[in-house]
């Protein structure tokens, strides 16, 4: 089974006001053995902080063409913990919902991660974020770019 870490991050400007944010998603792939990196990076309108960090581990995780041994490192204790602490198989058990505590925020990205978590042997680490990590740094600066590259196409777009 191939060992791949990956390194994501989401964020969002402006995270859950209508129409006026923008979020997005950056990520690294990186294949040990063949001492290989893949980056990506995509904006999004109209999304919030928590959607951005749940993508970014998802498109990580579909760009893999076979199962594989994972090791996924996030900022984001929304994501790693829900893992950790197995809050996923209390809410899989719930019907995928909260119970009495009301309905799962971002349900759908939650089963879509899910499936994909099942078809590989995944390990979740918190990383600090915006410490000294290199990687989750670059996984930051990814995110940023889309962001800003969105922003100014779509100012561009305003003035044809």
């Amino acid at each position: 089974m191939k060992q791949i870490e990956l390194y994501t991050d989401g964020g969002c400007r402006g995270n859950g006001k209508s129409d006026k944010n923008i979020g997005a998603i950056g990520g690294i792939l990186l294949y040990p053995e063949k001492n290989a990196r893949k980056e990506y990076n995509r904006a999004y309108p109209n999304t919030t902080n928590n959607q951005m960090e749940l993508l970014a581990v998802i498109e990580g995780l579909k760009m893999l063409k076979e199962p594989c041994e994972v090791v996924i490192h996030s900022d984001s204790a929304y994501v790693v913990n829900a893992y950790l602490q197995n809050w996923v198989g209390g809410w899989k058990a719930k019907d995928w919902s909260r119970g009495k505590a009301g309905p799962l925020k971002n349900r759908e990205l939650w089963m879509e991660l899910d499936s994909l978590v099942e078809r590989h042997k995944t390990t979740f680490k918190k990383v600090k974020g915006h410490a000294d990590n290199p990687l989750n740094n670059r996984a930051d600066e990814l995110v940023n770019t889309a962001m800003d590259a969105y922003l100014k196409a779509k100012k561009e777009s305003e003035f044809l």
